[in-house]
């Protein structure tokens, strides 16, 4: 616990100490992408259906075809393009109140290519746990390893080009699972290749995923019996 008191207390500081320098941090905050608007909509569309899987996060989550691999029609994709932690932490009242048996987290890429602090990111995870245990306490919660990056790649996004912060948010990520009563997923024993990057052939770009990566994705979830 001692750890988690000092972790909870960190990004507070370190938000202060980013306000002067970093504007990005607290412009993103207020900024609400058109692709985000859009998807808001779509999910008020859907039925409140409740005690299934959950995929939640990004752009990354968002590209999955969960409830296809999985040949679930109830499965739950609640990726949005674009997201970053603070955006999450907004729409959190769509998952909450479906009271999914169980939830798959994937979010911080997108925070690190804005300069959103390490230690900040990894309290908004703690947030939207937090949030979830509270309103859905049934839920199972599983948070799952930012994924590698790879440069090399042509066409990568270089503002993404910022790969050592995510061992760092990992570790905390990982750090914490025990205190705040959920499963840490280390996803990089099947997304990095030999010398850390993003396997050439399970990306498109370097930072997002070609079909067959959730596939292999799934069953590695399957294989951990999380699935």
């Amino acid at each position: 616990m001692k750890y988690i008191f000092l972790l909870m207390f960190v990004p507070l500081f370190a938000m202060a100490q980013h306000k002067p320098t970093n504007q990005n941090l607290f412009d993103t905050i207020a900024f609400i992408p058109e692709h985000t608007v859009q998807r808001l909509a779509e999910f008020k569309k859907h039925p409140v259906t409740t005690g299934g899987i959950m995929f939640l996060g990004n752009s990354i989550t968002e590209m999955g075809n969960w409830a296809g691999i999985l040949k679930d029609t109830t499965v739950v994709n609640r990726g949005i393009g674009g997201d970053i932690t603070y955006g999450l932490l907004k729409r959190l009242d769509d998952v909450t109140i479906r009271k999914p048996k169980k939830i798959f987290l994937l979010i911080g890429i997108n925070d690190i290519g804005k300069d959103i602090p390490d230690s900040v990111i990894a309290y908004n995870h703690a947030m939207i746990v937090r949030e979830i245990h509270a309103k859905s306490p049934d839920t199972k919660i599983y948070v799952e390893s930012i994924l590698p990056l790879n440069p090399t790649m042509p066409h990568f996004p270089q503002h993404y080009d910022k790969a050592e912060h995510i061992p760092r948010i990992n570790k905390m990520l990982q750090a914490n699972a025990t205190a705040l009563n959920y499963t840490y997923i280390n996803l990089w024993p099947i997304f990095a290749d030999k010398s850390g990057l993003l396997k050439a052939e399970l990306t498109a770009e370097g930072l997002h995923l070609k079909p067959a990566a959730y596939e292999i994705w799934v069953a590695y979830l399957k294989k951990l019996k999380y699935l």
